[in-house]
């Protein structure tokens, strides 16, 4: 029978939090299972809402290629992502590349036939997740279009002298902007140029 090798996958939110807990945990789990470890991927600093982090957009380009072993072990799921959906993306593409995943201290392990069967459900919870998005976003557009309230891209057109006007007179970004109906960054992009030359 040859021998599981298993990526192990830690994270913190802060910089100045360690992943040595998580680490213990998760080489004692590796143990007793009889899994050799083989990478360990932390991320420091980072957000599980956050998908986008170095150690873990390392790990999924290891196992696409085909070098993160086995199986990927972490403390939570909370680890790896916040929302279903994420966790569920995560994980399809752990299975896409033949690997399986284990969270030690939740009911979590593709290893096994229960796992399998939790992965399946999860699956259905994001599908749930994403349907109830759009609803939301659905119904907020009808409410919004009920009360006469005018969709789509705003105009950016305003009273540009005026707003040179202003800020020769000290007026800031920011003021300029809400007395007009603007954004500041669409003032800075056109103002400028006029208080400079003026007569342009």
């Amino acid at each position: 029978m040859s021998t599981i090798t298993a990526s192990l996958y830690l994270r913190v939110s802060t910089a100045t939090q360690t992943c040595e807990n998580q680490r213990r945990e998760l080489e004692s789990y590796c143990q007793r299972q009889g899994w050799k470890i083989g990478h360990v991927y932390e991320d420091h600093g980072f957000s599980g809402t956050k998908t986008d982090r170095p150690a873990l957009n390392q790990l999924l380009q290891d196992a696409r290629d085909g070098k993160a072993g086995n199986v990927v072990v972490c403390w939570k799921i909370d680890r790896l992502a916040r929302s279903t959906i994420d966790l569920l993306r995560f994980l399809v593409e752990l299975k896409n590349a033949g690997m399986d995943f284990c969270a030690t201290t939740q009911a979590i392990d593709t290893t096994t036939s229960y796992g399998k069967m939790v992965l399946t459900l999860l699956g259905a919870i994001a599908e749930f997740e994403r349907d109830t998005i759009v609803e939301r976003v659905r119904s907020g557009l009808d409410r919004a279009k009920a009360n006469g309230t005018r969709l789509g891209r705003p105009r950016v057109g305003f009273d540009v002298n005026r707003a040179v006007q202003m800020k020769k007179d000290g007026g800031s970004w920011s003021q300029v902007a809400k007395a007009l109906g603007v954004s500041s960054a669409t003032l800075r992009r056109v103002v400028p140029s006029l208080l400079n030359n003026p007569a342009a």
